[in-house]
């Protein structure tokens, strides 16, 4: 007659069924709200992606500017820039044809640049300057440039990314 005998791995592996068990009911009981986010992130994605196929045609400028144009190139000046303070991004033009684009947050105490005037991005609280070219420190108590940020220029829109 052959006993039955407990080994440590009959030990180990019923006990680590009945963790995943526990888990498993653990999960069950928010498992409902879990495929929201999901399901929200996928409109998301899904209507992002019609967007940009909608918009297609948005460098004609007959064309109303597509939902994730920031700026026309004619909207911004040669040898100035505009700030888009809600984007906190500044887009400039240092030559003609060449776009730019940096934070619009201040690197001394994170102020939203106001404008470009004469070359530079100007911060209002305490006199930052920055180049336009490069947005290096001209002035002010400023420690270091604007962070550069990326954007697309297609035709005459110009987007974030």
């Amino acid at each position: 007659m052959r006993r039955a005998t407990t080994t440590r791995r009959s030990v180990l592996v019923a006990g680590a069924a009945g963790l995943v068990a526990g888990c498993s009911k653990y999960g069950d009981e928010g498992g409902g709200e879990q495929p929201a986010p999901t399901d929200a992130a996928s409109s998301a994605r899904a209507s992002t992606a019609e967007g940009t196929d909608d918009s297609a045609g948005s460098a004609d400028p007959e064309q109303p500017p597509a939902a994730d144009e920031l700026a026309r190139t004619s909207d911004i000046p040669v040898g100035g820039g505009t700030v888009f303070a809600d984007k906190k991004v500044v887009v400039t033009q240092p030559a003609q044809g060449d776009f730019k684009a940096f934070s619009a947050v201040c690197t001394h105490q994170g102020c939203t640049v106001k404008d470009v005037a004469d070359g530079t991005i100007n911060c209002p609280c305490h006199g930052s300057k920055y180049e336009i070219e490069d947005a290096a420190v001209t002035g002010g108590p400023a420690p270091r440039p604007l962070t550069p940020r990326k954007i697309t220029v297609t035709g005459n829109s110009i987007s974030l990314g």
